[in-house]
């Protein structure tokens, strides 16, 4: 079992693939020179359901203050994000002041980014019905609830009984990638 499965533990749940036109297999090779050269990476991404300010930031800095990280969790899908590989140019906590991209840094075809640090390639089931929304309007609703559709990501956190040992009908994804979530968590992007 994964060391990252303990309660209370805080995960940004993602699914991910080609982006951008790039193959995850490229994208990973690309963060993870990317934190050789600058520290960290930016991992892009779109959609409403992890607003960086609204729902990351705050998630974030909740499980920062009790001196536990935020792992981001993604499992590998399918993808047809064709998007335009543009790079972003700038980054913002708060959409008021604006900083240049680190030059080792390419974030490609995004409106947001995650800011991480020690990605790796680690597998295990993640048994979604024993996490729970951490935040905004969907508080408390089980992780299998909220991950369906059109949804593909969420801020979640193991409940208690996350390490006993999943049943042959529950609701099981596997994870492929991880990395842990780094200060300033999450960022608005933009091209100047």
């Amino acid at each position: 079992m994964s060391e990252i499965l303990v309660p209370n533990q805080g995960i940004l749940f993602m699914k991910v693939g080609v982006h951008a036109k790039e193959s995850l297999e490229d994208i990973i090779a690309r963060k993870t020179q990317e934190i050789e050269e600058a520290g960290f990476a930016l991992w892009g991404y779109g959609g409403s359901t992890c607003h960086p300010s609204t729902m990351v930031q705050p998630f974030a800095k909740e499980h920062a203050a009790l001196g536990k990280p935020v792992v981001l969790c993604m499992q590998e899908m399918d993808s047809k994000h064709f998007a335009d590989p543009v790079r972003a140019e700038e980054f913002s906590v708060d959409k008021v002041h604006w900083h240049p991209i680190h030059p080792s840094i390419h974030v490609l075809g995004s409106r947001y980014a995650l800011a991480i640090k020690g990605l790796r390639h680690e597998e295990f089931d993640l048994p979604l019905d024993k996490t729970h929304v951490a935040l905004g309007k969907s508080l408390g609703r089980a992780g299998n609830k909220y991950i369906a559709g059109r949804v593909d990501k969420a801020c979640l956190n193991l409940g208690d009984t996350i390490n006993v040992p999943a049943g042959p009908d529950d609701p099981i994804v596997k994870i492929n990638l991880v990395a842990e979530l780094c200060d300033p968590y999450a960022v608005f992007l933009r091209n100047t």
